[in-house]
């Protein structure tokens, strides 16, 4: 597996790639940069605080506004009576469809329960009986049993985001909000060295500063953005997916894109973030029917709505396509008004504020992009392959959901793995201890060219003909050519006449959306079977001989437009390679560690 990569024969860290912006007009120094406020972000940050370290938090909107706060269902873990990190590990692969990292969802069932406790002993609260006073939990798709704890109702992440933030607070670590991350800064040996960001202001495009630290954690959530419709927020654009590949990272698995089965329908041509009707819903015994009434799940899969969400997914396109309709209905009237102000308040003030009553018609719903899960490859203590580069939550590939995320693993996947890399962090020498050698940044030119602002919604419209719940080797190549395009006429200016679209927030995220975009499109025509999320109708059988494989993604360091994209030779979740261990003095070996 490769190593950090480097500009071609320039000695430039990385791939020698970075986005346009002016130069840094600001500094901070730090141990530790956090990027991203949500459960991920918040916890490492808190945990390297504790252990004395420099922590400052960066974050794209304000700190109670990260992508955990949209959270609905709940956190998944074995917390009731009967049920066990095995049971919960054999849920866990059985959605990841062959492609889960065994080892790495054995440590997040086991570590989970105690990792849940902590969050309540910072101040999550969740929902209880009122005759037990024990944590009440609920079922979502793909478990066996029922261990989702939520919070008011269906407002678990709202909870958990209040906790945290009242916590880093409380503790008084620095905090710069309404940032947008650029790039990673790294010294001539590829070591990181902080990060360059943009904080965004009335009217400003020039609030360019940077905040030099030897560890960088990436907790920037995901990149929903890249289609017309999805759940995410309008900020989550692959920011930290993009920066980690300039960078010279690897990713894995990106191909995996979860699209939420039930996303309340608001007609056929809508767009940006759309409202999440949770899982929970089902979990408590909502059904889905066509217009006749029929439920549709039911023979399709033992769990009928309760399956994986692929599964789910799969079975409302199939039965649109069937009928020629733009969405199905889930029929939750039997709850009775009580029930649904009690449990779903703000599924039903949502579906209220759309026209909808859920208490006494079907709610129209339609699968829409939802979750990432593959991003950025780590090894089981959150490390990238580049040193000193830390991911977690939905920006990272831990190997924890292979081919298809169990529903409510991904709160508990951030909460375990922040806490690891802060103990790995934590047992380090800080960057200013006697003898430890301080990554020094290197310059780094812009070499690629900007997007305009308006190609965002290019990208959006092609990743959503061609690389959304149906794909197949011609609508993909289709996506492929049009991505392609799209590089190479902003290419072909800057190389003409050094002209590129005016650096700012619009057109770095453009650039950012393209990056993900090209790298999700070549891995999903490169992986010939339907797995998981990944559905091609041109091949639509799983074929485990051929395929039972990760594919890994980097940016050639030779080649400004080239994507290098490898397989592995198994279904083992490969190697991280760090060719120079964080904080090591400088001739220390190579280290090669397996997750």
């Amino acid at each position: 597996m490769s190593t950090t990569g480097r500009g071609p024969g320039t000695g430039v860290p990385g791939t020698g790639i970075r986005l346009r912006a002016p130069a840094p007009g600001w500094a901070v120094e730090a141990d530790v940069v956090v990027v991203g406020s949500g459960v991920a972000g918040l916890t490492a940050a808190l945990r390297c605080a504790a252990a004395g370290r420099r922590t400052v938090v960066v974050t794209k909107a304000r700190l109670d506004d990260g992508s955990t706060r949209w959270a609905q269902g709940g956190i998944a873990a074995a917390l009731g009576e009967g049920d066990t990190p095995g049971q919960h590990l054999d849920d866990t692969l059985v959605a990841g469809a062959g492609l889960c990292d065994e080892e790495a969802v054995r440590l997040l069932v086991t570590e989970g329960p105690d990792a849940v406790r902590r969050l309540m002993a910072t101040g999550a609260v969740f929902d209880t009986s009122p005759e037990t006073g024990e944590i009440e939990l609920t079922r979502e798709g793909g478990h066996h049993r029922r261990r989702i704890a939520h919070a008011g109702g269906d407002a678990t992440g709202a909870e958990i985001s209040r906790a945290l933030v009242g916590a880093v607070h409380a503790a008084g670590i620095e905090t710069v909000e309404n940032a947008l991350v650029l790039d990673l800064l790294q010294d001539a040996r590829g070591r990181t060295a902080g990060v360059t960001l943009h904080v965004m202001g009335e009217g400003q495009h020039d609030g360019v500063g940077a905040v030099h630290a030897p560890a960088v954690i990436l907790a920037t959530g995901g990149m929903g953005q890249v289609f017309s419709a999805t759940t995410n927020p309008s900020v989550s654009t692959g920011d930290g997916v993009a920066l980690a590949l300039r960078a010279g990272a690897e990713v894995s698995d990106l191909e995996f894109v979860q699209f939420h089965p039930t996303v309340l329908f608001l007609g056929a041509d809508a767009e940006g973030q759309q409202p999440l009707v949770s899982e929970a819903v089902r979990g408590e015994g909502a059904h889905l029917v066509d217009a006749d009434g029929v439920r549709f799940m039911t023979g399709q899969h033992e769990l009928a709505e309760l399956a994986p969400r692929d599964i789910v997914a799969k079975g409302i396109m199939r039965r649109m396509r069937e009928q020629g309709a733009q969405h199905m209905y889930l029929d939750a009237r039997h709850f009775g008004a009580r029930m649904w102000e009690r449990r779903f308040p703000t599924i039903l003030a949502a579906c209220r504020a759309h026209g909808i009553d859920p208490v006494t018609e079907p709610i129209p719903v339609a699968p829409a992009a939802h979750y990432a899960s593959g991003g950025v490859r780590t090894d089981l203590d959150g490390r990238t392959t580049v040193p000193g580069l830390y991911a977690c939550g939905e920006v990272a590939c831990t190997g924890v959901h292979g081919a298809n995320r169990l529903a409510s693993n991904s709160l508990l996947e951030g909460l375990v793995f922040a806490e690891r890399i802060a103990e790995d962090i934590v047992r380090r020498p800080p960057g200013d201890a006697p003898g430890v050698p301080v990554p020094v940044p290197l310059p780094v030119p812009a070499t690629g060219p900007l997007q305009p602002a308006g190609a965002r919604y290019e990208v959006q419209r092609v990743m959503t003909d061609g690389a959304g719940v149906l794909r197949s080797a011609a609508s993909l190549r289709r996506a492929a050519t049009a991505l392609e395009e799209l590089y190479a006429t902003a290419l072909s200016g800057l190389d003409a006449d050094g002209k590129t679209a005016e650096p700012g927030v619009d057109t770095w995220e453009a650039t950012n959306l393209l990056c993900v975009a090209r790298v999700l499109v070549a891995a999903a025509l490169r992986r010939e079977e339907t797995r998981g999320c990944h559905w091609r109708e041109d091949r639509p059988d799983r074929d485990d001989a051929a395929w039972r494989r990760h594919l890994v993604v980097r940016l050639s360091a030779t080649e400004r437009r080239a994507l290098v994209v490898t397989s592995t030779d198994s279904a083992d979740f490969p190697s991280v390679r760090l060719p120079l261990p964080l904080n090591t003095p400088m001739n220390t070996q190579s280290l090669e560690q397996s997750p």
